[in-house]
């Protein structure tokens, strides 16, 4: 039999974000595409593990899609991870600016579309090159405190925040995410930062403005559409809904089931596993 699935090109280079160089991967079709796409992953989620859904937009939507890695992670560490001084901020209003930049540069003729999983679009509203951004999508992103979370879950990301892993963080100088069955290891001030933002009563709210950059989102009026998932544990609803606030009344508001796609579970990571593949044209709808 036949393939008859499009061809999809794909491209790995690197490109510059302020003093870093981040790895990325392009996933193209073969005819210009009328849409691009950046992917900005997880905290502590390569690239890699977008590739399947990225395939998919270039190969059956004919979207042009960027995936990368934020400094000092996954392809884009280049030095010792103890070392680094990078923070969760510097991810999102450097890196992933630099990484839509780089996409405006080689379509410049494209509607230019942002999805953020998690942390890749929690610091959507306080983006500095929001008048550049057609379209936002956000994938289990929120402004979560530790109270969101139901039990027994809340257990696991109190020991998370003040158990053990603070205390590997400091012995280690960086947090050894394998080690405390996190998964992926990451720059110890992004931990720190992620931590404070995720123990305090209203994450970063009271920082905007101070030491984070003033939110503008609402006040342009770009679309976006923020997703969650009824079984998240990690980011519910509620902590979805009070980011939704932030972006404004230009933001949608989607709760979705793995019940209706036929699948068992989503989660907080899963909506982009190939094996959800069922839910994927509902993100881009």
């Amino acid at each position: 039999m036949l393939d008859d699935t499009p061809p999809v090109l794909t491209e790995d280079f690197r490109f510059s974000a302020g003093s870093a160089m981040l790895s990325a991967r392009l996933y193209r079709p073969v005819t210009d595409p009328k849409v691009a796409v950046v992917i900005h992953g997880a905290t502590g989620v390569p690239r890699d593990y977008y590739q399947h859904f990225a395939h998919w937009l270039a190969a059956d939507q004919g979207i042009a899609c960027l995936t990368y890695d934020y400094r000092d992670f996954g392809h884009s560490l280049t030095g010792l991870l103890q070392e680094s001084r990078v923070k969760m901020a510097d991810w999102a209003l450097t890196d992933m600016p630099a990484a839509r930049a780089e996409m405006r540069q080689r379509y410049p003729h494209a509607e230019h579309w942002s999805i953020g999983h998690s942390v890749g679009g929690m610091l959507g509203p306080i983006q500095p090159d929001i008048d550049h951004i057609d379209r936002m999508i956000c994938v289990c992103s929120g402004l979560v405190t530790i109270s969101d979370h139901p039990w027994p879950y809340r257990a696991l990301a109190s020991l998370f925040w003040y158990g053990h892993v603070p205390l590997a963080v400091k012995t280690v100088g960086y947090l050894p995410g394998k080690a405390v069955g996190f998964g992926a290891d990451l720059p110890a001030p992004v931990y720190w930062q992620w931590r404070k933002w995720c123990t305090a009563p209203q994450n970063y709210l009271p920082e905007i403005g101070k030491t984070l950059p003033a939110a503008t989102w609402a006040e342009k009026g770009k679309p976006v559409d923020l997703f969650t998932f009824e079984d998240d544990q990690m980011v519910p609803p509620e902590a979805v809904w009070r980011l939704a606030d932030l972006y404004g009344s230009s933001a949608r508001r989607h709760v979705l089931s793995p019940q209706e796609f036929g699948l068992k579970d989503i989660g907080h990571i899963g909506a982009f596993a190939r094996r959800n593949a069922s839910l994927w044209p509902r993100l881009i709808a």
